[in-house]
Protein backbone atom coordinates (compact mmCIF):
# COMPACT_ATOMS: atom_id res chain seq x y z
CA UNK A 1 0.00 0.00 0.00
CA UNK A 2 3.15 2.23 0.93
CA UNK A 3 4.71 1.27 -1.86
CA UNK A 4 1.82 2.09 -4.02
CA UNK A 5 0.57 5.08 -2.31
CA UNK A 6 4.47 6.47 -3.56
CA UNK A 7 4.24 5.83 -7.12
CA UNK A 8 0.82 7.11 -7.16
CA UNK A 9 2.50 10.42 -5.49
CA UNK A 10 5.49 10.51 -7.81
CA UNK A 11 3.13 9.70 -10.69
CA UNK A 12 1.26 12.88 -9.59
CA UNK A 13 4.32 15.16 -9.43
CA UNK A 14 5.50 13.85 -12.89
CA UNK A 15 2.08 15.08 -13.94
CA UNK A 16 2.25 18.74 -12.55
CA UNK A 17 5.89 18.72 -13.42
CA UNK A 18 4.90 18.47 -16.99
CA UNK A 19 2.09 20.54 -17.12
CA UNK A 20 3.94 23.66 -15.44
CA UNK A 21 6.60 22.60 -18.13
CA UNK A 22 3.91 23.43 -21.08
CA UNK A 23 2.69 26.60 -19.14
CA UNK A 24 6.20 27.90 -19.19
CA UNK A 25 6.51 27.35 -22.78
CA UNK A 26 2.54 28.33 -23.78
CA UNK A 27 4.50 31.51 -21.77
CA UNK A 28 7.11 32.24 -23.80
CA UNK A 29 5.12 31.45 -27.22
CA UNK A 30 2.22 33.85 -26.02
CA UNK A 31 5.06 36.42 -24.83
CA UNK A 32 7.28 36.28 -28.28
CA UNK A 33 3.70 37.20 -29.88
CA UNK A 34 2.50 39.98 -27.94
CA UNK A 35 1.80 42.93 -30.35
CA UNK A 36 3.59 45.42 -28.37
CA UNK A 37 7.37 43.83 -28.63
CA UNK A 38 6.69 42.94 -32.21
CA UNK A 39 9.50 44.94 -34.50
CA UNK A 40 7.88 47.42 -36.47
CA UNK A 41 9.06 49.95 -39.93
CA UNK A 42 8.01 53.57 -39.70
CA UNK A 43 8.84 56.19 -42.09
CA UNK A 44 8.74 59.83 -40.51
CA UNK A 45 8.60 62.22 -43.82
CA UNK A 46 9.68 65.50 -42.53
CA UNK A 47 8.11 68.78 -43.87
CA UNK A 48 11.62 70.44 -45.22
CA UNK A 49 14.51 67.78 -44.24
CA UNK A 50 17.40 70.39 -42.45
CA UNK A 51 15.18 72.97 -40.82
CA UNK A 52 15.47 73.13 -37.21
CA UNK A 53 12.17 72.19 -36.14
CA UNK A 54 11.65 69.58 -38.40
CA UNK A 55 15.40 68.16 -37.30
CA UNK A 56 14.52 68.42 -33.68
CA UNK A 57 11.30 66.47 -34.03
CA UNK A 58 13.74 63.85 -35.94
CA UNK A 59 16.19 63.51 -32.77
CA UNK A 60 12.69 63.36 -30.40
CA UNK A 61 11.36 60.13 -32.79
CA UNK A 62 15.35 58.81 -32.98
CA UNK A 63 15.47 58.55 -29.24
CA UNK A 64 11.73 56.84 -29.17
CA UNK A 65 12.27 54.24 -31.81
CA UNK A 66 15.39 53.37 -29.97
CA UNK A 67 13.10 52.58 -26.89
CA UNK A 68 10.48 51.16 -28.49
CA UNK A 69 11.43 48.64 -31.03
CA UNK A 70 10.84 50.91 -34.57
CA UNK A 71 13.00 50.33 -37.38
CA UNK A 72 12.51 54.30 -37.88
CA UNK A 73 13.81 55.61 -41.84
CA UNK A 74 13.56 59.43 -41.45
CA UNK A 75 13.29 61.07 -45.05
CA UNK A 76 12.36 64.60 -46.76
CA UNK A 77 12.57 67.29 -49.51
CA UNK A 78 14.68 70.45 -49.08
CA UNK A 79 12.14 72.73 -49.71
CA UNK A 80 8.38 72.76 -48.74
CA UNK A 81 7.01 71.92 -51.77
CA UNK A 82 4.04 69.50 -52.65
CA UNK A 83 5.36 68.70 -55.75
CA UNK A 84 8.64 67.17 -54.47
CA UNK A 85 6.78 65.73 -51.41
CA UNK A 86 4.62 63.58 -53.20
CA UNK A 87 6.88 61.63 -55.20
CA UNK A 88 8.49 60.89 -51.80
CA UNK A 89 5.77 59.56 -50.40
CA UNK A 90 5.23 57.32 -53.53
CA UNK A 91 8.55 56.12 -52.66
CA UNK A 92 7.67 55.39 -49.06
CA UNK A 93 4.71 53.48 -50.33
CA UNK A 94 6.31 51.45 -52.78
CA UNK A 95 8.59 50.20 -50.13
CA UNK A 96 5.81 49.25 -47.81
CA UNK A 97 6.60 50.03 -43.99
CA UNK A 98 3.78 49.31 -41.44
CA UNK A 99 3.38 52.64 -40.72
CA UNK A 100 4.34 56.44 -41.73
CA UNK A 101 4.17 59.59 -40.14
CA UNK A 102 4.50 62.86 -42.13
CA UNK A 103 3.59 66.58 -42.33
CA UNK A 104 1.99 67.20 -45.18
CA UNK A 105 3.03 70.41 -47.17
CA UNK A 106 -0.20 71.18 -48.17
CA UNK A 107 -4.14 70.25 -46.64
CA UNK A 108 -5.72 69.48 -49.56
CA UNK A 109 -3.33 67.90 -52.25
CA UNK A 110 -1.75 64.78 -49.57
CA UNK A 111 -5.25 63.31 -49.24
CA UNK A 112 -5.34 61.34 -52.21
CA UNK A 113 -1.92 59.91 -51.70
CA UNK A 114 -1.93 59.54 -48.05
CA UNK A 115 -5.51 57.37 -48.84
CA UNK A 116 -3.76 55.40 -50.84
CA UNK A 117 -1.14 54.69 -48.43
CA UNK A 118 -3.77 53.04 -46.16
CA UNK A 119 -5.01 51.14 -49.03
CA UNK A 120 -1.81 49.67 -49.00
CA UNK A 121 -2.28 48.77 -45.71
CA UNK A 122 0.30 50.84 -44.41
CA UNK A 123 -0.66 53.18 -40.98
CA UNK A 124 -0.58 57.26 -41.57
CA UNK A 125 0.03 59.44 -38.35
CA UNK A 126 0.22 63.23 -38.96
CA UNK A 127 2.40 66.04 -37.30
CA UNK A 128 2.81 69.37 -37.43
CA UNK A 129 0.64 70.51 -40.04
CA UNK A 130 -2.78 68.45 -40.98
CA UNK A 131 -5.57 67.88 -43.84
CA UNK A 132 -8.75 68.32 -44.72
CA UNK A 133 -9.75 64.97 -44.62
CA UNK A 134 -8.31 63.03 -41.52
CA UNK A 135 -11.44 60.97 -41.25
CA UNK A 136 -8.66 57.88 -42.33
CA UNK A 137 -5.65 58.79 -40.44
CA UNK A 138 -5.23 56.85 -37.16
CA UNK A 139 -3.42 59.80 -35.13
CA UNK A 140 -2.92 63.80 -35.83
CA UNK A 141 -0.28 65.28 -33.77
CA UNK A 142 -0.10 69.32 -33.36
CA UNK A 143 0.80 72.23 -31.43
CA UNK A 144 -2.49 74.89 -30.82
CA UNK A 145 -1.22 76.78 -33.81
CA UNK A 146 -4.84 78.97 -33.30
CA UNK A 147 -3.86 79.63 -29.50
CA UNK A 148 0.01 80.14 -30.28
CA UNK A 149 -1.04 82.83 -33.11
CA UNK A 150 -3.59 84.66 -30.86
CA UNK A 151 0.04 84.44 -27.95
CA UNK A 152 1.86 86.15 -30.62
CA UNK A 153 -0.87 89.12 -31.32
CA UNK A 154 -0.24 89.57 -26.84
CA UNK A 155 3.58 89.45 -27.47
CA UNK A 156 3.53 92.26 -30.00
CA UNK A 157 1.03 94.01 -28.66
CA UNK A 158 2.83 94.59 -25.40
CA UNK A 159 5.89 95.14 -27.32
CA UNK A 160 4.65 98.29 -29.33
CA UNK A 161 2.16 99.88 -26.79
CA UNK A 162 -0.96 98.70 -28.30
CA UNK A 163 -0.72 100.93 -31.35
CA UNK A 164 0.68 101.51 -35.39
CA UNK A 165 0.98 99.91 -37.95
CA UNK A 166 1.88 95.42 -38.03
CA UNK A 167 2.60 93.36 -40.42
CA UNK A 168 2.19 89.01 -40.79
CA UNK A 169 4.84 87.65 -42.59
CA UNK A 170 3.07 83.90 -44.13
CA UNK A 171 3.36 81.12 -45.34
CA UNK A 172 1.98 79.59 -48.43
CA UNK A 173 -1.78 79.28 -48.83
CA UNK A 174 -2.66 75.41 -48.00
CA UNK A 175 -0.23 74.62 -45.24
CA UNK A 176 -2.71 74.23 -42.37
CA UNK A 177 -0.30 75.63 -39.42
CA UNK A 178 0.08 78.87 -41.41
CA UNK A 179 -3.96 79.14 -41.90
CA UNK A 180 -4.52 78.17 -38.04
CA UNK A 181 -1.60 80.81 -36.72
CA UNK A 182 -3.05 84.07 -38.96
CA UNK A 183 -5.97 83.21 -37.74
CA UNK A 184 -5.49 83.09 -34.40
CA UNK A 185 -3.09 86.90 -34.75
CA UNK A 186 -6.01 88.44 -36.29
CA UNK A 187 -8.59 87.33 -33.70
CA UNK A 188 -5.95 88.02 -31.29
CA UNK A 189 -5.29 91.41 -33.36
CA UNK A 190 -9.24 92.52 -32.44
CA UNK A 191 -8.52 93.82 -28.82
CA UNK A 192 -6.33 96.19 -29.88
CA UNK A 193 -8.41 99.30 -31.99
CA UNK A 194 -5.31 101.00 -32.03
CA UNK A 195 -3.10 98.72 -33.80
CA UNK A 196 -3.41 98.77 -37.83
CA UNK A 197 -3.54 95.42 -39.46
CA UNK A 198 -1.82 95.66 -42.42
CA UNK A 199 -2.38 92.24 -43.81
CA UNK A 200 -0.29 89.02 -44.68
CA UNK A 201 2.56 88.75 -46.88
CA UNK A 202 2.38 85.28 -48.61
CA UNK A 203 6.06 83.86 -48.97
CA UNK A 204 8.03 81.66 -51.06
CA UNK A 205 10.61 79.46 -50.31
CA UNK A 206 13.78 80.94 -48.73
CA UNK A 207 15.39 83.54 -46.40
CA UNK A 208 16.70 85.47 -49.17
CA UNK A 209 13.82 85.77 -51.06
CA UNK A 210 11.26 86.39 -47.68
CA UNK A 211 13.87 89.41 -46.95
CA UNK A 212 13.64 90.76 -49.79
CA UNK A 213 9.20 91.00 -49.60
CA UNK A 214 9.70 92.30 -45.74
CA UNK A 215 12.34 95.15 -47.06
CA UNK A 216 9.25 95.74 -50.15
CA UNK A 217 7.32 96.41 -47.06
CA UNK A 218 9.24 97.97 -44.74
CA UNK A 219 9.65 100.86 -47.76
CA UNK A 220 6.30 100.60 -48.35
CA UNK A 221 5.13 101.60 -44.70
CA UNK A 222 8.19 103.43 -42.78
CA UNK A 223 5.60 103.83 -40.15
CA UNK A 224 5.56 100.20 -39.28
CA UNK A 225 5.69 98.97 -35.93
CA UNK A 226 5.40 95.57 -35.81
CA UNK A 227 5.84 92.02 -37.50
CA UNK A 228 4.71 88.62 -36.84
CA UNK A 229 6.55 85.73 -38.46
CA UNK A 230 4.89 82.40 -38.76
CA UNK A 231 8.01 80.14 -38.97
CA UNK A 232 11.28 79.69 -39.12
CA UNK A 233 12.49 80.83 -42.98
CA UNK A 234 9.71 84.09 -41.96
CA UNK A 235 11.17 84.80 -39.09
CA UNK A 236 15.26 84.87 -40.11
CA UNK A 237 13.84 86.76 -43.74
CA UNK A 238 12.24 89.49 -41.21
CA UNK A 239 14.93 89.83 -39.03
CA UNK A 240 17.52 90.27 -41.71
CA UNK A 241 15.22 92.75 -43.35
CA UNK A 242 14.85 95.16 -40.57
CA UNK A 243 18.53 94.15 -39.66
CA UNK A 244 19.47 95.71 -43.13
CA UNK A 245 17.04 98.40 -42.89
CA UNK A 246 18.50 99.91 -39.99
CA UNK A 247 15.51 99.16 -37.94
CA UNK A 248 16.50 96.47 -35.03
CA UNK A 249 15.21 96.87 -32.13
CA UNK A 250 12.81 99.78 -33.94
CA UNK A 251 10.57 97.94 -35.57
CA UNK A 252 9.36 94.73 -33.04
CA UNK A 253 9.47 91.18 -34.45
CA UNK A 254 7.72 88.28 -32.94
CA UNK A 255 8.78 85.11 -34.51
CA UNK A 256 7.60 81.69 -34.53
CA UNK A 257 9.74 78.55 -34.15
CA UNK A 258 13.12 78.73 -31.72
CA UNK A 259 15.80 77.77 -34.46
CA UNK A 260 19.36 78.32 -33.48
CA UNK A 261 19.56 81.61 -35.44
CA UNK A 262 16.07 82.72 -34.25
CA UNK A 263 17.31 82.46 -30.71
CA UNK A 264 20.82 84.06 -31.71
CA UNK A 265 18.77 87.08 -32.98
CA UNK A 266 16.70 87.19 -30.02
CA UNK A 267 19.67 87.30 -27.79
CA UNK A 268 21.11 89.93 -30.21
CA UNK A 269 17.91 92.16 -29.99
CA UNK A 270 16.98 92.23 -33.56
CA UNK A 271 13.57 89.66 -32.62
CA UNK A 272 12.14 90.77 -28.73
CA UNK A 273 10.06 87.10 -28.74
CA UNK A 274 9.50 83.70 -30.08
CA UNK A 275 6.62 81.57 -29.72
CA UNK A 276 8.02 78.30 -29.31
CA UNK A 277 6.94 75.07 -29.86
CA UNK A 278 7.68 70.79 -28.90
CA UNK A 279 9.04 69.66 -31.97
CA UNK A 280 10.88 66.61 -29.87
CA UNK A 281 8.01 65.82 -28.32
CA UNK A 282 6.05 65.32 -31.26
CA UNK A 283 8.53 63.12 -32.81
CA UNK A 284 8.41 60.82 -29.78
CA UNK A 285 4.43 61.24 -29.86
CA UNK A 286 4.63 60.39 -33.56
CA UNK A 287 6.67 57.40 -33.06
CA UNK A 288 4.60 55.78 -30.23
CA UNK A 289 1.53 56.85 -32.16
CA UNK A 290 2.41 54.85 -35.47
CA UNK A 291 4.10 51.83 -33.37
CA UNK A 292 0.95 51.42 -31.77
CA UNK A 293 -1.29 51.56 -34.90
CA UNK A 294 1.25 49.26 -37.09
CA UNK A 295 0.38 46.79 -33.56
CA UNK A 296 -3.39 47.11 -33.61
CA UNK A 297 -3.47 48.89 -29.85
CA UNK A 298 -4.91 51.78 -28.95
CA UNK A 299 -4.12 54.91 -30.58
CA UNK A 300 -5.13 58.38 -29.54
CA UNK A 301 -6.79 60.35 -32.41
CA UNK A 302 -5.43 63.53 -31.41
CA UNK A 303 -3.10 65.03 -29.42
CA UNK A 304 -2.29 68.56 -28.52
CA UNK A 305 1.47 69.66 -27.57
CA UNK A 306 2.84 73.32 -25.46
CA UNK A 307 4.06 76.02 -26.57
CA UNK A 308 5.82 79.11 -24.94
CA UNK A 309 6.91 82.55 -25.38
CA UNK A 310 10.74 82.93 -25.26
CA UNK A 311 12.47 86.63 -24.56
CA UNK A 312 15.66 87.27 -24.00
CA UNK A 313 14.49 87.55 -20.17
CA UNK A 314 13.83 84.08 -19.92
CA UNK A 315 15.87 82.31 -23.32
CA UNK A 316 18.71 80.85 -20.33
CA UNK A 317 16.13 79.26 -18.37
CA UNK A 318 16.12 75.61 -17.21
CA UNK A 319 12.21 75.44 -18.07
CA UNK A 320 12.74 77.16 -21.57
CA UNK A 321 15.42 74.62 -22.89
CA UNK A 322 13.15 71.95 -24.02
CA UNK A 323 11.42 74.35 -26.11
CA UNK A 324 15.05 75.32 -28.27
CA UNK A 325 15.14 73.48 -31.26
CA UNK A 326 18.55 72.46 -33.15
CA UNK A 327 20.23 71.17 -36.00
CA UNK A 328 21.34 67.81 -34.48
CA UNK A 329 21.36 65.14 -32.03
CA UNK A 330 22.89 65.49 -28.91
Amino acid sequence: MHTRATALLAAAILTLTLAACGDSDDGSASASADTGDKKVKVTFIQGVAGDPFYETMACGAKAEAAKDNVDLTIQGAKNWDVSLQIPLLNSVIAAKPDALFIAPNDSQALVQPLKQATSAGIKVVLVDTTLSDTSFVASAIASDNVKGGEVAADALAKLIGEKGPVLLVGGQPGVSTAEARQKGFEDGLKKYPNITYLGNVFTSNGVAKISQLVSAQLAAHPDLVGIFALSTDQSEGANNAVKAAGKAGQVKVVGFDAGPTQVEQLRNGVVQALVAQQPAQIGVDGVQQAAFAARGETVQKEIGTDSTVITADNVDSPDVKKYLYTTTCS
